[in-house]
């Protein structure tokens, strides 16, 4: 282990060119960190009591403010959760948090969210002979399907999947089947279960709080009155004092992980092995390896040869999420950054694929923006080949189909996109033009997602769920998005109007009463009309919302100011980015007015989520 002073002098000259990066492993006990300066090595390595924290964020802040001379751009977590949008609420820890936010409050460039099991899959292919302990025979077959699970706090369960370039991760909740008693004691087992659950899954059992419920329930069969210990007391006292109770308890675990394991591999078909990660099982792997698990693995009937021969390993290497965690967040910034272009591997890859796939491959190698922005039956009829054909190219690659596939391919193609107007000239295709636009769009909503004020968008929420009225106001190119809220928010039957006259400004800001809204929309926040006219509504009482540079006098008049801080130069060019990302605000006000019930915090989160269908809908 290097000192701080050591790594921040060698981070100057560190393997990656963002600096160093941040990597975790959440589970719902511990929390483990390190900053990652190249492939592979992790130092500054902490560990963390959840206990001892409030939420994600308090756990960041003990890491990161201890480390605050360390440039970080660049972060992946694996968390013992499951990951599907930007909320991620905790299964087993009363946490809760948004994503973007975490993202917002460290001032990272990436933060990347994955759950546990899919980050220790991921670290499978990197792992060596000295990583990982064989448990009984069984011989891998090359470029098979993978199993991967393990017990802690819950029971993780995941998978890994050969493609023709990679691996894919299979996101699984498996721990949550309903347990399968295998024996009359583990029947009895389960009936003690059910006196406080009505349905007992396998990670009840299969687990630290389940090592718990296995000896209180041993006890009671055997009757045998037995003193109160944890999961961890139990273990030391089976391995160290060879208590009957502990030893027979902890017999009952292993031969119910063998049961499950052996359940995984035939599910899966994971010839390439399983493997077994965790908290509890590494900490014993000597004991394990004389355990009844093996033996209950291959206990399968009619299938024992076919399980027979699937080897099962022990992960014994220390923090093996970091392994994984850094892979997804190289493959991720590759991506972004064109570094590993997907035309290349394409053109890599074309040996292996049949003769209908090759096809695709040679279409997309020649047109690659055709590709991106033509629908499934016309690629299909361009490479001469059926629509399922297309789908399989897509899988063959590692995505989940057509649309997976156009969204991180025009990614690859476009890379960073700088944020600025190109001239359509007199010699640009009707291509070049379409992406010339579309190019400049998409990269102006990212830029405008990473600098979403959400605690602006929460109060302009909050003014416009209890507005009695709602008026727009706006002048030139900004009408069409004052239309477009009053016919959003004309649906919500609150009351609105939109003005685009400078006379009548004057006139409907006299009649404005407290508890009237006014949102103004303005590219310059500039125009003496508007000025003058906020200025009688924020006089009347009303609340005054302007969509309009940050740093304009509009702004600064304003109860609220969402910003648009695009510059276009409307002189020449009509302001089209701007008022795409006005419309985009507008968009987000209305998602937060439609949840009824819900904090408005909760809406707000919203906003990437509405920024990233904008930009599907512009791939598709």
């Amino acid at each position: 282990m290097i000192t701080e002073h050591e790594f921040i002098e060698k981070n100057n000259f560190a393997g990656f060119s963002g600096g160093a990066r941040l990597l975790a492993d959440i589970g719902a006990t511990q929390a483990r960190f390190a900053l990652e300066t190249e492939p592979g090595k992790f130092d500054l390595v902490e560990v963390f009591r959840c206990d001892d924290f409030k939420g994600i964020t308090d756990l960041l802040h003990a890491y990161l403010d201890v480390h605050a001379g360390i440039k970080v751009h660049h972060a992946a977590f694996a968390i013992a959760n499951p990951v599907d949008g930007d909320l991620v609420r905790m299964t087993n820890r009363d946490w809760s948090f948004s994503i973007e936010d975490v993202r917002r409050e460290f001032g990272l460039y990436t933060l990347l969210v994955v759950n546990g099991f899919t980050a220790l899959a991921m670290s499978l292919p990197g792992l060596k002979d000295k990583d990982k302990l064989q448990i009984g025979g069984g011989k891998a077959v090359t470029d098979s399907v993978i199993g991967v699970l393990g017990p802690g706090t819950g029971l993780g369960v995941s998978g890994l999947i050969p493609t023709a370039d990679g691996v894919v991760t299979l996101g699984s909740e498996g721990g949550h089947v309903g347990f399968a008693p295998a024996d009359e004691r583990e029947y009895a087992i389960l009936q003690y279960a059910w006196q406080e659950w009505p349905h007992v899954s396998a990670e009840r059992l299969i687990s630290g709080p389940g090592i718990e419920l296995i000896y209180k329930a041993l006890a009671q069969r055997n009757k045998k009155k037995a003193p109160s210990r944890n999961a961890a007391e139990i273990t030391r006292a089976a391995l160290t004092d060879a208590d009957a109770l502990c030893l027979e308890t902890l017999d009952c675990f292993a031969s119910m992980l063998g049961s499950f394991a052996a359940n995984l591999a035939v599910t899966l078909g994971a010839l390439g092995g399983i493997y077994i990660g965790g908290g509890i099982v590494p900490q014993m792997a000597e004991w394990f390896a004389s355990s009844p698990f093996r033996a209950r693995f291959e206990a399968k009937g009619r299938f024992e040869s076919y399980v027979a021969q699937i080897p099962t390993y022990v992960i014994t290497t220390p923090n093996p999420a970091f392994y994984g965690v850094s892979a997804i967040l190289s493959e991720h910034l590759r991506g972004r950054s064109g570094d590993s272009s997907l035309l290349d591997r394409i053109a890599q890859l074309q040996p292996q694929l049949t003769p209908a796939e090759r096809r695709v491959a040679n279409l997309v190698l020649a047109n690659p923006r055709t590709v991106v922005n033509e629908a499934i039956a016309e690629i299909a009829r361009l490479a001469d080949v059926s629509q399922p054909t297309v789908i399989r190219f897509c899988r063959t690659l590692g995505f989940l189909g057509l649309a997976d596939f156009k969204l991180k391919f025009a990614s690859s193609l476009t890379g960073t996109i700088p944020v600025r107007h190109s001239q359509v000239r007199l010699s640009d295709s009707t291509h070049d033009l379409s992406a010339k636009v579309i190019d400049n769009t998409v990269s102006a909503i990212l830029s405008f997602r990473d600098q979403l004020d959400v605690r602006s968008l929460d109060q302009a929420i909050a003014l416009l769920r209890r507005a009695n009225r709602v008026e727009f106001y706006a002048m030139g190119n900004s009408r069409v998005v004052a239309l477009d809220g009053q016919h959003k928010f004309f649906r919500f039957r609150i009351p609105t109007s939109s003005y685009g006259d400078a006379h009548l400004f004057s006139l409907a800001a006299d009649l404005l009463k407290p508890g009237d809204v006014v949102i103004v929309i303005s590219n310059s926040g500039k125009l003496p009309e508007l000025l003058k006219t906020v200025d009688a509504a924020r006089a009347a009482g009303a609340d005054v919302i302007a969509i309009t540079p940050s740093q304009s006098p509009l702004a600064k008049k304003a109860n609220v100011c969402l910003a648009v801080n695009h510059t276009e130069d409307s002189a020449t060019f009509l302001s089209m980015i701007s008022r795409m990302l006005q419309l985009l605000l507008i968009d987000i006000l209305s998602v937060g007015l439609s949840v009824e019930g819900h904090q408005a915090g909760i809406a707000a989160s919203e906003a990437a989520r509405v920024s990233h269908l904008l930009i599907s809908h512009l791939d598709s």
